[in-house]
């Protein structure tokens, strides 16, 4: 199927599209709780859409799929890489893989190589501290596997993080040799102004190596910062279908492909496949009653406390289990002085969770720093790598570091090879991806995925899902979805 709108004229410029939708847009809005079975289906309808990747695969989505979903990732990535022929794109947390636990070189390097078995074309890297060296044996890993790799940099805001910050960083993943640098907001904290002035200059660092956006929604200005990458030189941005687009997901691709197009850019997307897609997962939510993505309206205090909208509302729901729901602001404006403490990090996994914790016991207790995670000694400690910035004095002294126990090393170096201890546990006839497992994870959730790949379907329609819905919902009056444009009403 081929549509006029990928024949672009040749004066366009391309800005091709990387679909976030099988990974970061359930993440973000479903509490990853999307399974194989449930993207299966439209597969053959997205590879019609004109994508440039399809990211399939991150960290909370492997170890949702073995702690909640039982199902073998590595299986995952095989039957999505199999049934795609758009290239698929996966994402791991550099040193930290899949987990917040940091692993050895030789781990890393081997779930490269398991992964581009299984078919993945892209890795795409990150490292919540930016601390490149935590990148380095990903980039090493993946190329000797095969797979071209997308390096990324964390955006943040603090007085620390200036434009020449993030050039600086640019340079040191050029140095890497990437094959992709991406920036990567995860809060969507980037604004039409800042854009403006970081873009180029990233641009420019990167000396010619194609450039991605990924930029959260949840300031509602993604849209028109996408505006700014197409102008500045991006080569790609991440999006999602409409149904699983926008609030803490990323924008849709029907809007991005819209402005691209005002603005002379060429995507290359099937709006009709589009379409078909976005369609199939509208039914898909209603029928899991999964909500739709709604655009958010931009919170000032978002520029302050900084905390994803996932993380927001797990601790809004954790509060209320505590029946403390009524402390919410009280602890994100203790987020924005335990942040500034510890020396700016970026409120990304795991670094999120440690600051919320952290600011929870402070404001439970009643006294800052009362308590301490051994988490948050071992960041101080520059265990996971080097911070943005020294950590005050009065964070120091309350967890009793002195100058001598921060480490400068790189992370991958204090950690001794785990392969040839896990190869003896475990026998000849274990494969890499049962090694790989074994790292990540105790024998009774390993044991729990011994089983055979999920049952799934490979071909469906809107319409199809649709009938399927209605007969399966014996108690739905009347079935009101979106299907291609237009509004369908059932009677069930």
């Amino acid at each position: 199927m081929t549509s006029p709108h990928r024949e672009s004229a040749a004066s366009e410029r391309p800005y091709g599209l990387i679909d976030v939708t099988l990974r970061d847009a359930h993440q973000c809005l479903w509490s990853t709780r999307m399974t194989t079975p449930m993207m299966t289906p439209i597969l053959s309808a997205i590879d019609e859409i004109g994508y440039a990747y399809v990211n399939i695969l991150g960290g909370a989505v492997f170890d949702v799929q073995v702690r909640f979903l039982k199902e073998n990732p590595w299986q995952r990535v095989g039957i999505l890489c199999e049934h795609l022929r758009t290239p698929c794109d996966g994402l791991t947390r550099g040193q930290s893989l899949y987990t917040f636990e940091l692993f050895p070189d030789d781990v890393v390097e081997l779930n490269s190589h398991v992964l581009a078995r299984r078919g993945l074309k892209v890795l795409t890297v990150y490292d919540a501290l930016n601390d490149m060296r935590n990148l380095e044996s990903s980039v090493r890993s993946g190329h000797a596997a095969g797979m071209q790799v997308n390096a990324m940099m964390v955006y943040a805001l603090s007085p620390v993080h200036t434009d020449a910050y993030f050039v600086a960083r640019t340079r040191e993943l050029v140095a890497l040799q990437a094959d992709f640098i991406a920036i990567k907001d995860p809060t969507g904290l980037l604004t039409v102004e800042r854009a403006a002035t970081l873009f180029p200059v990233v641009a420019a660092a990167a000396g010619g190596i194609p450039l991605q956006l990924h930029t959260h929604c949840q300031s509602a200005l993604a849209p028109l910062v996408h505006e700014v990458a197409m102008k500045s030189g991006f080569r790609y941005g991440h999006t999602a279908v409409e149904p699983l687009a926008n609030g803490a997901s990323l924008p849709a691709a029907e809007e991005i492909d819209d402005r691209a197009r005002a603005l002379g850019f060429a995507t290359g997307i099937d709006r009709a496949a589009l379409a078909e897609v976005s369609a199939y997962f509208a039914l898909l939510a209603e029928r899991e009653g999964k909500p739709r993505g709604k655009v958010a309206t931009c919170d000032p205090a978002l520029y302050e406390h900084q905390v994803p909208g996932g993380m927001i509302s797990n601790l809004r729901s954790q509060l209320a289990d505590m029946r403390m729901q009524d402390r919410m602001p009280e602890i994100l404006e203790e987020a924005v002085r335990v942040r500034k403490d510890l020396g700016y990090p970026i409120l990304v996994s795991p670094f999120a969770q440690y600051i919320i914790t952290q600011s929870v016991l402070n404001v439970v207790q009643g006294e800052r720093y009362k308590t301490i995670p051994d988490e948050m000694r071992k960041y101080a400690m520059g265990h996971y790598g080097r911070l943005a910035a020294e950590p005050s004095g009065e964070f120091m002294d309350k967890a009793r570091i002195r100058a001598q126990d921060v480490s400068t090393a790189r992370a991958g170096d204090t950690i001794e090879p785990a392969l040839p201890k896990l190869r003896r546990a475990l026998g000849t006839a274990a494969s890499d991806e049962d090694l790989l497992l074994a790292a990540f994870y105790e024998p009774a959730l390993v044991d729990a995925l011994r089983r055979p790949a999920p049952a799934c379907r490979f071909t469906t329609t809107p319409l199809l899902e649709l009938v399927r819905f209605v007969e399966s919902r014996r108690d739905v009056r009347l079935a009101r979805i979106r299907v291609d444009g237009a509004e369908i009403s059932l009677s069930g």
